[in-house]
């Protein structure tokens, strides 16, 4: 289960690995009608299932906590990313964002039944060293006047960091809660874009076909997957593997020739990947132990 669990949570790192890809080809839409838009359409597929299954109408009766910390966790995310993103450089601001997978490593010793090994914080750190390649390819330029991005930034990677952990503290909720998360995120982030931007729609079908996968998978079953995963998976492992969407994410643009290929590319591949396998070598082993076991009974 735990293993199941794991891969679910990381398919979520692989959707999101599609996030600049589809963004891109979705147009000129500002951020926050994007989100309204994308997270609208991420509740579709829960509130189907809802209609289809309403005896999981009761599993929505939960705390205000829960409430509270999925929709702090989702919005909040992405209210303090773009708020980072206005007042800061994108690179910089994007690689102190990129923080929150490493605090989620760090701060799983805070949960109860978790022990902290040196390869997971050592796998963190590879990634983050390969993140750092990849968004820091031009060079950093950090600097005062932009302050209030870089704080965001890193409230942004707390934010985040801290929803997931406290979400493995609700493992007994179940994922049908993601469904108003998203609503409630979409809801806050319409009136946002009411106050803040000028309203763009996509300009032709294929734009619109980006909106619509960025709202079924990376802003949409993405955060499903994630919720089931870091319940019910290894989170210490997931955060470290989470350094592989900032990588997947430029391979790709660099596949649809959005970005050059480097050596820098090659480098940081080795390192989150190597960051990613040594963090979860001890649960890969044990999951081919477990397989071989049974094999060699029926010999």
């Amino acid at each position: 289960m735990k293993f199941r669990a794991t891969l679910t949570g990381f398919s979520a790192i692989l959707m999101w690995s599609f996030l600049a890809l589809l963004t891109v080809a979705s147009g000129k839409m500002p951020p926050f009608q994007l989100l309204a838009v994308c997270f609208a359409i991420g509740s579709i597929p829960g509130i189907i299932v809802l209609l289809l299954r309403p005896e999981r109408l009761q599993l929505l009766r939960q705390t205000a906590k829960v409430w509270i910390t999925g929709i702090v966790g989702l919005f909040g995310y992405h209210f303090l990313y773009f708020t980072a993103l206005r007042h800061a450089p994108a690179v910089e601001a994007g690689l102190i964002a990129y923080l929150w997978p490493l605090l989620i490593v760090v701060g799983s010793t805070l949960l109860p039944g978790e022990r902290l090994r040196w390869y997971h914080i050592v796998g963190a750190l590879m990634g983050l060293a390969g993140t750092i390649l990849i968004v820091g390819r031009n060079g950093f330029h950090f600097e005062g006047a932009y302050a209030v991005g870089y704080g965001a930034a890193f409230l942004c990677a707390f934010t985040w960091s801290g929803y997931s952990l406290i979400t493995r503290r609700f493992e007994a909720v179940s994922t049908d809660v993601v469904t108003i998360f998203c609503l409630a995120t979409s809801i806050l982030s319409f009136f946002c874009h009411l106050g803040l931007e000028e309203t763009i729609w996509p300009e032709n079908p294929a734009q619109w076909i980006a909106v619509l996968g960025l709202g079924l998978f990376p802003v949409g079953a993405a955060f499903y997957a994630w919720d089931f995963g870091v319940k019910n998976g290894d989170i210490q492992i997931l955060g470290a593997a989470s350094y592989a969407a900032p990588l997947f994410s430029t391979l790709i643009l660099t596949l649809f020739g959005f970005a050059e290929p480097s050596w820098g590319i090659a480098l940081a591949c080795l390192l989150v990947t190597g960051g990613a396998v040594l963090a979860a070598h001890r649960m890969i082993l044990r999951r081919s132990d477990a397989e071989q076991t049974p094999a060699e009974a029926a010999e």
